[in-house]
């Protein structure tokens, strides 16, 4: 019986987007179970809540899974709050995956994948560019844009959209 490929794919995915949905079904392709981690991050003050992100998460695999691009492999979600190394290792992962957009983004995941591997010898990073219609895509600049009444429908699903538009109600009809 040949080894199963366990990979983690981290992120604090406020709110998920095109780009974290091309590089999960990507990451389909080289294991076969992908654990998507949502990650608390309270530092980054997140505008969606834990529990809201992994619904919004779920939904968008699900939709991802149905047109057929989960190429065989399982993927399930779940919440974190531990240290990622410890959490990939629970969930019996041999493999972290990432996303790169920009240069920008390589030095800090390099550093990040360094310290993993020296904490866990075992664990192996697996970097994935992101695909010429999604590295201009973050989470940061989708929130931004959408707040100011830019159009983001290209950039997320509409069930995100339709999310975004909720939590900028409520937002104005708090402030």
């Amino acid at each position: 019986m040949s080894r199963r490929r366990i990979a983690v794919y981290p992120g604090t995915f406020d709110p998920i987007h095109n780009g974290h949905l091309d590089v999960i079904r990507r990451a389909t392709l080289l294991v076969d179970r992908l654990i998507v981690a949502v990650a608390i991050n309270a530092g980054k003050d997140p505008l969606f809540a834990l529990d809201e992100r992994v619904r919004m998460v779920e939904a968008d695999i699900n939709s991802l899974l149905a047109a057929n691009a989960g190429n065989g492999a399982r993927v399930e979600v779940r919440p974190f709050e531990s240290l990622l190394v410890r959490f990939a290792v629970d969930h019996g992962a041999d493999m972290i995956i990432r996303g790169l957009r920009a240069v920008s983004d390589f030095e800090y995941e390099f550093q990040m994948a360094l310290n993993n591997k020296r904490l866990v010898p075992r664990l192996e990073t697996v970097f994935l560019m992101a695909s010429e219609t999604s590295q201009f895509i973050s989470s940061r600049f989708v929130k931004e844009i959408h707040l100011l009444g830019g159009d983001v429908s290209s950039m997320v699903s509409a069930n995100v959209l339709r999310r975004l538009d909720e939590k900028r109600g409520r937002l104005r009809a708090a402030g």
